[in-house]
């Protein structure tokens, strides 16, 4: 809640002060009221020295509504008004268009102004109920109009999330005590969905760019470690560990870590962890491809998608990767062609035999002589 006060005017000169509600504000319990009036009440806020803001709220059988708005500020503030000649207490007060359903919340997140004599009052992002069931927002919610789409342009339609290009293949290596235990070509999507600072759920596809990330990791009997961290985004890290069962010689990713900063989310600090993966699992001494792109989930809130990806842990000989494993997806998808090849040599060995019963079946009867 931002206002604007023009302080006082004269006839030759006008001056202006600006200044947010602070966070220190509170409720005046004494001069708010749920009222004797059970369809009237009115709630006020009080700040600093001689400032406070009254909604006086008033309700129907179906809808609700502020009916009138009352400002007060201190004209002997000289921190806000240093060139005040006056040091009244001003009071404004303007009737405003803020109405909802009953049992609904009223939802603004447009910058939202009411206009009094000598103040300007701004709504920033905002959410307000009265007559409330029980101590808690509704879920339903009625949007002011300055949310709604302009009558001149059709409502729009709700976008999908904004997908960008598959990301680049990047080539990963490490390196342990006892030579190469990681060789990895691949390229790394990450869809993430949390909840926005206005309460709406959010998701965004981010692409690895090699260009700006950082990689390090670790080498063990029985866990190969691979970290991705964001140069530009101190925090923004990926962690892939690979893990074997010596027993069946077989080795797969086993977790996957993500912690990173949402700026516009409601709890900035986002992570997410899985360590009982098993997936793009492949014998020991051989190594994993896929040219299609795989979706691995990790949590409700965190998938990865992985894109041309070559890889192999653990037994690398010779820095170079080994006997190559294909993923079921290329190999289904090399069935397609198979299938419809076998489809259509079918179906014109089909049309032949057709033909030549047709052909046999026209010589029967009488011959010409």
């Amino acid at each position: 809640l931002s206002a604007t006060s023009s302080g006082l005017c004269c006839s030759c000169c006008c001056s202006n002060a600006s200044f947010s509600l602070p966070s220190s504000a509170e409720v005046l319990i004494s001069n708010s009221s749920c009222g004797e009036n059970p369809s009237e009440s009115i709630l006020t806020i009080g700040f600093r020295k001689g400032y406070s803001l009254t909604f006086a709220f008033a309700r129907n059988v179906t809808r609700y509504q502020v009916k009138a708005m009352k400002f007060t500020y201190n004209l002997s503030d000289t921190e806000i008004f240093p060139n005040a000649s006056s040091k009244d207490i001003k009071v404004e007060e303007s009737v405003s268009d803020i109405e909802a359903d009953i049992d609904k919340k009223y939802r603004c997140v447009s910058a939202m102004q009411i206009q009094m004599q000598d103040v300007i009052i701004t709504f920033h992002d905002t959410t307000i109920q009265a007559y409330l069931s029980n101590s808690t927002f509704s879920k339903e919610e009625t949007r002011c109009k300055q949310d709604e789409p302009s009558p001149t342009t059709a409502p729009p339609s709700p976008l999908p999330p904004l997908v960008p290009t598959n990301p680049s293949v990047f080539r990963y290596n490490m390196t342990g005590d006892n030579g190469t235990c990681l060789l990895a070509s691949m390229a790394l999507q990450l869809n993430i969905s949390y909840l926005h600072k206005d309460n709406t759920t959010v998701t965004r596809v981010l692409n690895i760019n090699p260009n700006e990330t950082l990689f390090d990791g670790s080498c063990s009997a029985q866990l190969v470690t691979l970290s991705l961290r964001n140069q530009n985004q101190k925090g923004n890290v990926l962690v892939l560990q690979f893990g074997m069962n010596a027993s069946s010689s077989v080795y797969f990713l086993q977790g996957i870590q993500l912690n990173m900063t949402l700026p516009d989310a409601r709890d900035p600090t986002f992570r997410a962890v899985n360590s009982s993966l098993r997936v793009l699992q492949t014998t020991i001494g051989n190594s994993y491809k896929c040219s299609t792109e795989e979706h691995i989930p990790v949590t409700k809130e965190f998938s990865l998608n992985v894109f041309s990806i070559w890889v192999q842990a653990f037994k690398v000989e010779g820095d170079r990767f080994g006997s190559v494993e294909e993923c079921v997806q290329d190999g289904n998808n090399m069935l397609i062609p198979i299938a419809v090849g076998g489809a259509l040599a079918g179906l014109v060995l089909i049309v032949l035999i057709a033909y030549l019963i047709g052909r046999k079946r026209s010589h029967a009867g009488y011959q010409t002589i």
